[in-house]
């Protein structure tokens, strides 16, 4: 096993080059004087122009740090959805809601909110937002309120809710892969802690939109008088694609086994949803629906981040949170909690997991206890999440399809409130470690025989492989 830990000197220009030019872009974004796709494009060729001036960033693993994963995903559900859009079904579910809940905008947060915490913890929370956003929209248009705080709510709980099982966040995926954690641990250890941080949340938000929850609803009599049925104008569409998203989900709970990406599932639904429904009409106007500029802002974003990473930055401050471990866990967990919190709503939770699970897995080959550092991992990187409007990908997704509205959603606002949720929530987590971090310790409910164990031991006399840890460049 190859170890190779970043020192805390020696750093080259290319680290210094690489924090600037990231630093600069993010600064841009959160100005909001230049559109974030178009900036983080011209921030994704100055960092590859930067690597390849000094020496620390090329053309080919600029194309390896975009994750196609994500991409495809996010293209796959959103054809889905584009096509599912012109049944009428979104109108239906809006008209729905809407009745059940007589347009009240705090039960309004609080019924989409939960659906969406609910859906995040089985599908991924990106599909469950391409899903849930533009049923609210149509609700906020047809009552008149202001969908800002119902779409900000419902990314928020979305990233909540898909921290609470192994499928429901893309990281969760990936370390639960490496620690051996299975969906039953996630229930075990993640959920409990996801509960009672759903609930804060929802305190918070309930208290952040105190104006916003008072505003009265409109054409309310109208509205209970509509019949959602008629809303309904392709029925026969319908039936199909809800098979086929059927499909879809079922495929997501098993993809694992059948050795399928998550995208892969997404994409082979997409083309089962054109072929079935459309398959002699040109495609063109489904695909002016899908949000490109969202897939471009992701593209760039993942070229910049990896950036940081071959220069180094990345793995250093991986290194760095880690540092002490062995000497006292609880409070190392602490701070991978809040470090990885903080710096995946700056750099998206995606890359941040990929640099820190090496420096872990690293640890845990040693000797070390690393279970309760994997929990406050996954805590870390799924409620940072909420800290900037970059910070998830549905946070990223729900700041797009606002500009749709009347009201889009500025960066000032997003941190206002999701900055909020995302300390709260920190503080909560933060105890709920000190006062049970035995339980989330446990070996026998967490990873049996994680595959970061390069010899046999006494709980795991099978373990032991060639896995390479690499942490740091």
């Amino acid at each position: 096993m190859e170890t190779d830990i970043v020192a805390g000197a020696g750093f080259g220009v290319g680290f210094w080059v690489s924090i600037v030019v990231f630093a600069v872009t993010f600064a841009l974004i959160i100005s909001e004087k230049l559109h974030r796709t178009v900036i983080a494009f011209f921030g994704a060729m100055t960092m590859l122009i930067a690597g390849m001036i000094f020496d620390f960033y090329n053309g080919e693993q600029a194309i390896s740090a975009i994750d196609f994963n994500t991409i495809g995903l996010l293209m796959g559900m959103m054809t889905i959805v584009a096509v599912l859009e012109t049944t009428g079904v979104f109108q239906y579910l809006g008209i729905l809601t809407a009745k059940k809940t007589k347009g009240n905008p705090w039960f309004l947060i609080v019924a989409l909110g939960t659906l969406t915490s609910v859906l995040s913890m089985i599908l991924d929370n990106v599909t469950t937002i391409i899903l849930i956003v533009p049923v609210t929209i149509i609700i906020a248009r047809m009552i008149k309120i202001s969908p800002l705080p119902l779409l900000i709510a419902e990314a928020i709980l979305s990233n909540v809710g898909g921290t609470a099982t192994l499928v429901g966040d893309p990281p969760n995926i990936m370390i639960g892969s490496v620690a051996d954690f299975s969906f039953n641990a996630f229930l075990v250890h993640s959920l409990p802690v996801v509960t009672v941080v759903w609930f804060v949340t929802l305190a918070i938000l309930r208290i952040v939109y105190k104006k916003e929850i008072s505003q009265q609803p409109q054409n309310v009599d109208e509205l209970m008088k509509m019949n959602e049925k008629e809303a309904i104008e392709d029925p026969r569409t319908l039936k199909i694609i809800l098979g086929v998203l059927a499909l879809v989900v079922l495929l997501f709970f098993v993809h694992h086994k059948l050795h399928l990406q998550p995208s892969m599932v997404a994409l082979i639904g997409a083309a089962l949803a054109l072929i079935l429904v459309a398959p002699r009409t040109d495609p063109q106007k489904i695909f002016e629906k899908l949000e490109l500029s969202v897939l471009a802002f992701f593209g760039a974003l993942f070229v910049i981040v990896g950036g940081l990473e071959h220069s180094g930055v990345l793995n250093y401050l991986a290194s760095l949170l880690v540092d002490g471990a062995a000497e006292n866990p609880v409070m190392t967990a602490i701070i991978v909690l809040w470090a990885s919190a903080i710096l995946s709503a700056i750099v998206d939770n995606i890359p941040f997991t990929v640099a820190m699970i090496p420096v872990i897995a690293f640890l845990g080959a040693q000797g070390v206890d690393v279970n309760l550092l994997w929990w406050a991992l996954v805590f870390g990187v799924g409620f940072g999440g909420n800290g900037t409007p970059i910070g998830s990908s549905a946070g990223v997704i729900v700041v797009s399809k606002s500009e749709q509205t009347d009201n889009p959603i500025s960066f000032k606002e997003w941190i206002r409130v999701g900055g909020t949720v995302m300390i709260v929530g920190l503080l909560v987590t933060t105890g709920l470690i000190l006062l049970f971090h035995e339980h989330l310790s446990n070996e026998d409910i967490a990873g049996q025989c994680p595959s970061y164990l390069s010899e046999p031991t006494e709980k795991c006399p099978d373990a032991g492989g060639d896995m390479e840890i690499k942490v740091g460049h």
